[in-house]
């Protein structure tokens, strides 16, 4: 090894949490541990809760309220997705009212001029009727004038023949 480059190796005291005290060798006088092999669960057999300090208070102030930030966050997510969701249906259903009232809408414009042709469609026909009958007492007027005229000429010839 080379001199004046490493660290004095020396003897050293190691304290536990637990009370536990051993010698070692190490670069440190003096080392303060929080388990040691007399009080870690794999070494004897049983599940030992160690808080040095309040450390597992501090992680559960840290990391337990997670649990219920995470259940917030999907409970917030749910809602959010939720409203998009019915967002989307009113939109759909506005469209769906949309279409179905322009569709009556062009229904009864359909129906207007439907019954406008249906209106001129019976005033033709009223007037050929009106044309059709006029022709036919045209026709009975004058019938009725030739038979006036021979009924005439008739009575004109018949004190003739007396």
């Amino acid at each position: 090894m080379k001199q004046g480059i490493h660290p004095e190796y020396m003897e050293c005291t190691v304290k536990c949490s637990c009370g536990n005290t051993f010698t070692t060798r190490s670069t440190k006088p003096e080392l303060k541990i929080d388990i040691c092999n007399v009080c870690h669960p794999f070494y004897t057999g049983q599940q030992r809760f160690v808080d040095t300090g309040g450390r597992v208070q501090r992680f559960a102030d840290k990391f337990g309220a997670a649990k219920e930030t995470v259940a917030e966050r999907e409970a917030a997510r749910k809602a959010a997705r939720a409203a998009a969701v019915a967002e989307a249906e009113a939109k759909r259903k506005a469209e769906r009212e949309a279409k179905a009232a322009e569709k009556a809408k062009r229904a009864e414009e359909f129906a207007k001029k439907a019954a406008a042709a249906e209106a001129k469609k019976a005033a033709e026909e009223a007037a050929v009727e009106a044309g059709t009958e006029a022709e036919a007492a045209g026709e009975e007027a004058a019938a009725a004038d030739s038979v006036v005229a021979e009924a005439q000429e008739a009575a004109a010839e018949a004190p003739a023949v007396e």
